[in-house]
């Protein structure tokens, strides 16, 4: 099997420093391949880019209106997020809804993902919760589900409670893959993650932005989703952070997630498009990069300071920066809108 091409390289002075290979693709909702580099049927970990697929069931459970959930409270159940008070406040009050307390959250603690808010924590002499896990808005939205169909909360994560259940079957018919039998294991909050080729990661994403393609009973879901993350932006990953940020800049024209070990998604639905991308060496960095590069060839326009990220030193001097490689892309245009 041939190497992926390289995708990104990190450049330090004059000469290219090391080189990031990986594999990315284009897929419209309708099911057709666009574009793609690399091997784009390799099995992927989603990761945490599959979060809107673990948050979908619930919503069309009826359990976001049932609980009042807010947009704000939607979009942290698809969220990574910073653990910064606006995300641990928002993960409490939506327990509070369930009448449920911060231990029935099972995926786990560790200190937030920013630095200033790690510092605060520290410095009110406080130790993270559950709260302060960057999943811990997915998991408020995993048990919504499991209290409002009456099932046991306790053990949501594990792989054959009905909660994760219904997010197989949801990610089966939305992604048009086939899990049983594929590799499985415990993401880093425990909830159950399966691999899929990459393209149908991109094909699902394609139809959460086009949810007429989605099966009837996720449609209406998935807009109210979707309405929820692009408006609430800060609130899937936070301060300072690629997805939020750049969600921010194209407003309602797409929705981007990070997933761990250098996935990436979005879903553009004024393309009826969905993209994803793998970095082999598992670089966050580098899959900004690549998504960026896609990004702006297909004319939604990132700020040119995303197009080569600097380096810098503690000194804060410039010592390089993250560029694209152009001939990985070169065969990328812009594709025509939705008329």
């Amino acid at each position: 099997m041939s190497a992926n091409p390289v995708l990104v390289e990190v450049v330090r002075g004059d000469a290219v420093e090391s080189t990031h290979r990986g594999r990315a693709v284009i897929v419209r909702s309708s099911g057709e391949t666009l574009w793609s580099v690399g091997d784009v049927n390799t099995l992927t970990y989603p990761r945490s880019s599959i979060k809107a697929f673990q948050a979908l069931p619930m919503v069309a459970s009826g359990a976001a209106k049932a609980f009042g959930f807010t947009p704000a409270e939607l979009a942290l159940t698809c969220a990574s997020h910073n653990g910064e008070a606006m995300h641990t406040e928002t993960a409490l009050t939506m327990l509070a809804k369930l009448n449920l307390d911060e231990p029935a959250l099972e995926c786990g603690q560790h200190w937030p993902m920013q630095q200033q808010a790690l510092v605060d924590l520290a410095w009110q002499q406080q130790t993270p919760g559950a709260r302060h896990n960057n999943c811990s808005g997915k998991h408020a939205g995993m048990l919504a589900l499991a209290q409002h169909m009456g099932w046991e909360t306790r053990g949501y994560i594990e792989v054959d409670h009905p909660v994760q259940v219904a997010i197989r079957e949801c990610i089966e018919s939305c992604c048009d893959t086939r899990l049983e039998g594929m590799p499985i294991a415990p993401d880093g909050c425990s909830v159950p993650t399966w691999a899929m080729p990459l393209k149908n990661l991109a094909l699902g994403f394609a139809r959460f932005g086009d949810p007429d393609q989605l099966p009837a009973m996720y449609q209406q879901a998935a807009m109210q989703l979707y309405d929820a993350v692009v408006s609430e932006p800060m609130m899937v990953a936070g301060t300072g952070r690629y997805c939020s940020e750049v969600m921010a800049e194209l407003k309602d024209r797409a929705f981007l997630k990070v997933g761990a070990e250098g996935v990436y998604i979005a879903a553009i639905p004024e393309l009826n498009a969905g993209i994803a991308v793998k970095m082999d060496t598992g670089s966050a960095p580098a899959a900004e990069t690549a998504l960026t590069a896609i990004l702006n060839r297909l004319g939604l326009p990132v700020s040119e300071m995303r197009r080569a990220p600097e380096i810098r030193n503690w000194n804060q001097r410039l010592t390089g920066h993250w560029r694209a490689v152009d001939d990985s892309f070169s065969s990328l245009s812009p594709l025509p809108r939705r008329g």
